[in-house]
């Protein structure tokens, strides 16, 4: 069965717009948690524009299921994850200028870097994914440096201008999935999902993790946390079943 990891940066998001302490990601996760999320990612960012240092140390003591520390290469950040030991990091790109996260990380253009990165995280038992494009190049590169996991970036199957596009990229996503199985790579996959396209990607049978955050968040505006997860689990099961 495929399994749903709830982001909750953008409640983090809500809360910095007045720069106080409500609403709190933290309770976000454990609402999350009761929804019947399998994990918890919280993107702890090089300019800490949503989610804190300390919301990261108090999720670390706070969620029973799996914790993913989304983060970049910044030195001060691995070092943050290096203290906390989240039960697995994914690494990927940062640019100051973006609304979120734009595009993979260019893995092969950086083997050196991610590949220190990778053996400082193996060193303290915390595995690492890598947030890539569906590209040959990246999964071989991604098995190379040594990850654990890749999670296929979906941002252009959701934003896909027509159908005919969206199939094409649903096509390259599966099988870049089947790749990174076969190199022995945990797949993910996750950007841009939400309840309208979200069942096809959990159909796939390699992926075994989906992270979603803005659209659940989004929804629990409307029905709640606890329901808006419990929403697209059951979306996530009834694909991963057929």
């Amino acid at each position: 069965m495929t399994k749903l990891t709830v982001n909750i940066d953008h409640v983090a998001t809500v809360r910095q717009a007045r720069r106080i302490d409500k609403p709190d990601p933290v309770w976000a996760a454990v609402l999350a948690e009761l929804g019947g999320a399998d994990g918890i990612t919280a993107h702890l960012r090089e300019d800490r524009r949503h989610v804190s240092d300390r919301d990261m140390r108090i999720l670390r003591q706070t969620v029973k299921v799996p914790l993913n520390m989304e983060m970049g290469l910044a030195r001060d950040i691995i070092e943050i994850a290096l203290e906390i030991v989240p039960d697995f990091v994914t690494l990927v790109p940062e640019n100051r200028q973006e609304v979120t996260t734009e595009g993979g990380l260019d893995v092969a253009g950086g083997i050196g870097k991610v590949k220190d990165a990778i053996g400082r995280f193996s060193a303290k038992g915390i595995p690492a994914s890598l947030f890539i494009d569906a590209d040959e190049r990246q999964i071989e590169a991604a098995a190379e440096v040594g990850a654990w996991a890749v999670e296929i970036h979906t941002g252009r199957y959701a934003d896909a201008a027509n159908p005919r596009e969206r199939e094409s990229v649903l096509e390259a996503i599966g099988n870049a999935a089947v790749s990174a199985a076969a190199k022995g790579l945990r797949v993910h996959a996750g950007h841009g999902l939400d309840c309208m396209n979200v069942s096809a990607i959990a159909a796939i049978p390699q992926v075994s993790e989906l992270a979603i955050g803005h659209s659940i968040i989004g929804r629990a505006i409307m029905i709640g946390m606890v329901e808006a997860v419990r929403e697209m689990k059951r979306l996530i099961e009834a694909a991963s079943c057929r």
